[in-house]
C-alpha cells in the first residue's frame, strides 16, 4: 500500500496484481485496492505454484514456504501480462531486510534473477538502496522521491501510512498457510508418499483430521461442522462420503478407490469419532460412488490413534 502511495505521489498510472493459490488468496488485496483506488486483477496461479512448491531452487523457509521461488514466480507471471499489455515495469512493497530469508539483498537478486524481469522490478520502498532499475534509468520514476528504508522495524511504516492517511493496513505476519507448522507437516508427509499430488489434494489438508490406511491411502474425518461441509464441497464423482445416520458426528471422505475391508474400516473410524456409545452397532451411510447402508460397532477412538498422520 505504501509502495503505491509512493509512486502516485509521481502521478504514475499503476494497476494492482494479486495471487490466488490454495495457500493464499486476494483478500487482503481487495481490501487494499479498494483503499487505494487503483483497480486489481486477481490471477490464479495455483496449478504453477504447487509444481514450484513440489521442488523450489532456493529451498523452503522455516516450514513449507519456498518464498523467495514463490516472489519470482508471482513477478514472473506479473512481468508477462507486463509484456502482453504494455506497462512500463513492476513494483512490489518488499523493503531490504524485513523479512530474514526473502528480502535480503542477495535473496532480492536472486528473485530478480529467477522471474526474469530484474531491471524492471522497482522496491519504492527501499529502492534508494538498491540498485537503479531501467524505469529509474529511462526517467518514468524520480528516483530522488524513492525511500530508504531498512530492516525489521515497522516505525518508518507506520509513520509513513499516518502520512497517507492508511488506517487499516495488514499485520506484518502475512497470510501464507505454508508458514504454519501443523499444515506443512501434513503437506510434507502429502509429497513424502503420495507419488502424485493436485490441487483437490491440497484443498483436503486444510479439512479435519487426517488417517493413513493400510494401503496407503487417505481417509480424512471432520473435526467440526464447517469441515463437513467444506468435505461434501470437495467430494467428486469417485470420492465416498461417510456418515453416521440419525447420529451427530463427523463426515468422512476417502478420495480413492480401496478394498471392501478398507472401506468398513472407515466406517468404523468416522462413528467412533461420533457421539455414538461405544459398543452399540451404528448404521454409517455411504454416498457419492457407493450408495449403501452398512453396520459397524462402535470402537474407542483411541483404537484408530495408530493410524492419524500428525
Amino acid at each position: 500500500m505504501l509502495a503505491v502511495r509512493v509512486l502516485l505521489d509521481q502521478d504514475i498510472e499503476m494497476t494492482g496484481i494479486t495471487f490466488q493459490t490454495p495457500f493464499f488468496g486476494p483478500a487482503g488485496a481487495q481490501k487494499a485496492a479498494r483503499q487505494l483506488g487503483i483497480p486489481l486483477r486477481v490471477v490464479d496461479i495455483g496449478e504453477a505454484h504447487l509444481e514450484m512448491l513440489k521442488n523450489p531452487k532456493y529451498g523452503y523457509g522455516s516450514q513449507m514456504n519456498p518464498c523467495i521461488d514463490c516472489h519470482a514466480l508471482m513477478l514472473k507471471t506479473a512481468g508477462g501480462i507486463m509484456d502482453a499489455e504494455g506497462f512500463d515495469f513492476l513494483c512490489t512493497g518488499e523493503v531490504l531486510g524485513q523479512r530474514p530469508m526473502s528480502q535480503r539483498k542477495d535473496a532480492l537478486r536472486a528473485v530478480d534473477k529467477l522471474s526474469g524481469y530484474g531491471g524492471y522490478i522497482l522496491r519504492p520502498l527501499s529502492a534508494k538502496l538498491l540498485w537503479e532499475t531501467v524505469p529509474e534509468e529511462l526517467g518514468k520514476v524520480d528516483r530522488q522521491r524513492l525511500l530508504d528504508i531498512h530492516g525489521r522495524s515497522r516505525k518508518v511504516q507506520m509513520a509513513l501510512a499516518a502520512y497517507y492517511g492508511i488506517e487499516e493496513y495488514p499485520s506484518p505476519g502475512g497470510g501464507c498457510i505454508l508458514t504454519k507448522e501443523g499444515f506443512a507437516d501434513r503437506l510434507r508427509d502429502l509429497l513424502a508418499t503420495q507419488e502424485e499430488v493436485g490441487l483437490h489434494d491440497v484443498e483436503l489438508l486444510k479439512c479435519g483430521r487426517h488417517l493413513r490406511l493400510p494401503s496407503g491411502r487417505r481417509l480424512v474425518v471432520g473435526r467440526v461442522h464447517g469441515d463437513n461441509l467444506r468435505l461434501q464441497a470437495l467430494a467428486r464423482e469417485e470420492d465416498l462420503l461417510l456418515r453416521v445416520k440419525g447420529i451427530p458426528g463427523p463426515t468422512g471422505l476417502l478420495a480413492a478407490q480401496v478394498s471392501v475391508q478398507e472401506v468398513e474400516l472407515a466406517a468404523g473410524i468416522v462413528a467412533a469419532y461420533s457421539d455414538a456409545e461405544t459398543g452399540e452397532d451404528t448404521v454409517v451411510v455411504l454416498s457419492g460412488r457407493e450408495n449403501r447402508e452398512i453396520t459397524v460397532t462402535v470402537r474407542p477412538k483411541e483404537d484408530f490413534r495408530e493410524l492419524l498422520i500428525q
